[in-house]
C-alpha cells in the first residue's frame, strides 16, 4: 500500500499540465502513487501525461473519461487509490518537492486523520507572474470554530482515505463550489487535524480558470450550502453545531459568494441571484 495518493484531474491545460507532474514526481516522498484522470482533454495534455507515463510506469495510474467535470474526474481517481492517505491537487497548480513528505510524517506522528499547509496564490496574466500572496492559516481552538471559518479547498490537505470511503464522501457532480460541500462533510468524522506552516501549494490564478468565471452557476452555491445543512440533519450533527453552520451559511453568502454575483454581467441573472441571497440570509436552507 502506498503512503499516498495524489489524485489530479486534467481538462486542456497543456500549458500547466508539465509542471504539475514534474513537482509531484520530484517529491522527496518516494512511496507515492499519483493518479491522473484526463477528464476528456481535446488539447495536447495527453501527449504530455504519456511523455511521463512512459518514463514512470510504476509511480503513475493513468485513466480517460467523458468530459464530466472536477469533481466527476475526482470520484473517478478516488476508486482507484490505494494509498493510505489522499490528496488532490488541480492540473495547473504545483507543490513544493517536500510537501508530501513533511505533511505525511507529520500525520503519522500525530495520528491526525486531516492535514493541512499553507499555499502562495499566484496571478497571472499572458502566463507571467504578476503578484503572490501569501495564505496563512487560522488557529482554531475547537472543531466549532473550524465550521465557522475553515479553509474548505482540498489540495492542501492529506486525508486519511478510509475516513472518506467508509462514510461515501464524494464531490457533489454537475456543481461548482465542490470543495465546500466535500469538506463539510468530511468534517463531522474528523477527529485529530494537523497543520504544517509552510507555503508548501502554489495556487496559480489565470484568467480563464474554472474560480474566475462568473456566470449562472454561480448560483450552485445555494444547493451545495443546502445540500450541507441537510445533510448535518441527516447524520443529527445539525443541532450541535447549528450556530456555527449558520454562521457559515451567511458568511459564504454575504462574502465570497456576494463578489461573484456581482461581477455577473446579465442583469436578470444578477438580480435573481442577489434576490435569492437575501431570502436565504433570513431564512436558512429556503427551498425554491
Amino acid at each position: 500500500m502506498p503512503k499516498v495518493s495524489i489524485i489530479v484531474p486534467v481538462y486542456n491545460v497543456e500549458k500547466y499540465i508539465d509542471r504539475c507532474i514534474s513537482s509531484l514526481l520530484k517529491q522527496t516522498l518516494e512511496d507515492l502513487e499519483l493518479i491522473i484522470v484526463n477528464d476528456g482533454s481535446t488539447d495536447s495534455s495527453k501527449k504530455i501525461i504519456e511523455k511521463y507515463l512512459k518514463k514512470y510506469p510504476s509511480k503513475i495510474k493513468y485513466f480517460e473519461k467523458e468530459n464530466g467535470g472536477l469533481s466527476s474526474a475526482r470520484n473517478f481517481g478516488l476508486k482507484y487509490a490505494t494509498g493510505e492517505y489522499v490528496g488532490f491537487l488541480d492540473s495547473d497548480d504545483y507543490v513544493e518537492k517536500d510537501m508530501y513528505k513533511v505533511m505525511y510524517d507529520k500525520a503519522k506522528n500525530e495520528n491526525s486523520d486531516l492535514i493541512e499547509c499553507d499555499f502562495l496564490w499566484e496571478y497571472y496574466i499572458d502566463e507571467k507572474i504578476i503578484n503572490v500572496k501569501k495564505d496563512k492559516r487560522k488557529k482554531y481552538k475547537n472543531k466549532k470554530e473550524l465550521i465557522k471559518k475553515p479553509r474548505v479547498i482540498v489540495w492542501n490537505k492529506l486525508i486519511k482515505k478510509n475516513i472518506i470511503i467508509n462514510n461515501n464522501i464524494k464531490f457533489p457532480e454537475g456543481l461548482i463550489y465542490e470543495d465546500i460541500e466535500f469538506f463539510y462533510k468530511l468534517l463531522p468524522y474528523i477527529k485529530k487535524i494537523s497543520y504544517v506552516e509552510y507555503f508548501f501549494v502554489h495556487y496559480v490564478q489565470r484568467e480563464n480558470s474554472i474560480s474566475n468565471l462568473y456566470t449562472k452557476n454561480v448560483g450552485d452555491i445555494f444547493q451545495i450550502l443546502n445540500n450541507i445543512i441537510k445533510y448535518y440533519k441527516k447524520i443529527n450533527k445539525y443541532e450541535k453545531y447549528k450556530k456555527e453552520l449558520n454562521y457559515m451559511y451567511r458568511r459564504i453568502l454575504l462574502g465570497s459568494s456576494m463578489k461573484r454575483i456581482l461581477k455577473i454581467k446579465n442583469k436578470k441573472i444578477k438580480k435573481n441571484f442577489l434576490k435569492k441571497t437575501f431570502k436565504n440570509v433570513f431564512f436558512i436552507g429556503v427551498e425554491d
